[in-house]
């Protein structure tokens, strides 16, 4: 029986802030639950000129230079992976698609399998493929033979933010910050996630 610590992944892709700071909370309520957490971003692929364009995204780009970027060793070493990305016309972003496409290697190695997964989203709007996204995300958890674990409506507050399959965030635009009822969503996501990867990896 594992009796270590859960080694816990919170691997994402931001382009102007929002889901670092979910990512950040996640990474917080992680280490709060008892698990070994690492908190990386994924590689930008957008040409800087694109980044230029946009004041928010600039700034943000900036600000998370120092944040170590994901590889496919930290998705081995961990037993749980939660994944971010914002909506992109009801799908995964190309930025963390592309991550998640390198994992090849580590898939034909059986190495994805067992371990725990679980994802969450931005979008700019009310709804704007919020599911869709975290639906096709866990598409590719079923190709892993991974385990997906969602927060469901486990919790009384979970029926405030309203999306049992992970945290989740209307931003407005950036008109949004993340708010309290987004960081208790996360809290329960992050709390649900360790405590069942933690009993799956003592009993394994």
């Amino acid at each position: 029986m594992d009796t270590t610590p859960v080694k816990l992944a919170v691997i994402y892709y931001s382009s102007t802030g929002t889901i670092t700071e979910i990512a950040k909370e996640l990474h917080d309520e992680g280490l709060k639950a008892g698990a070994e957490v690492r908190l990386l971003k994924v590689a930008e692929l957008a040409p800087q000129t694109a980044i230029d364009s946009n004041p928010a995204w600039a700034a943000h780009h900036a600000a998370t230079a120092d944040v170590p970027q994901a590889t496919a060793e930290d998705v081995e070493w961990a037993d749980a992976v939660i994944f971010g990305t914002p909506t992109r016309f009801g799908n995964v972003s190309a930025q963390l698609k592309q991550f998640i496409d390198t994992l090849g290697g580590l898939w034909a190695q059986g190495k994805l399998a067992d371990k725990i997964y679980s994802g969450f989203v931005s979008s700019a709007t009310a709804h704007a493929g919020q599911e869709a996204t975290l639906l096709s995300l866990y598409t590719s958890i079923h190709h892993f033979g991974g385990i997906t674990v969602t927060p469901g409506f486990t919790d009384p507050h979970k029926f405030v933010d309203g999306n049992p399959y992970g945290t989740s965030h209307v931003d407005g635009q950036g008109a949004n910050p993340v708010d309290e009822v987004t960081r208790t969503a996360a809290r329960i996501q992050a709390e649900r996630v360790v405590r069942l990867a933690g009993a799956f990896k003592a009993a394994a």
